[in-house]
């Protein structure tokens, strides 16, 4: 299994970027996860996945944006490995890990 934090900068909270993020990881297929606005207006990622192309399928569409949003802009998207539990699905989180 193949883990990551992802923490997402730019317009990325007030602006359903944590739906988008839920509906890149549904597109792509066999990602699992979390997703949760930080304090600090980013917005943090856990992502798993067996697959490393699966993985950085995701990372790269996260990393574009929302296409159709007007106003969610992504700046700058940092990927690290990570330790955390398992997900058996990918939601939102409404309290930072």
């Amino acid at each position: 299994m193949i883990k990551v934090k992802m923490i997402v900068s730019g317009r990325v909270q007030g602006v359903g970027f944590r739906y988008f993020v839920i509906s890149v990881a549904s597109q792509v297929g066999q990602i699992n996860g979390r997703v949760w606005n930080n304090d600090d207006g980013t917005v943090g990622i856990f992502a798993q996945s067996e697959s490393s192309e699966k993985l950085q399928e995701f990372t790269w569409l996260v990393r574009q944006g929302p296409k159709r949003s007007p106003f969610a802009k992504v700046t700058y998207l940092e990927s690290t490995p990570a330790a955390f539990k398992d997900f058996s699905d990918f939601s939102v989180s409404y309290q930072p890990f």
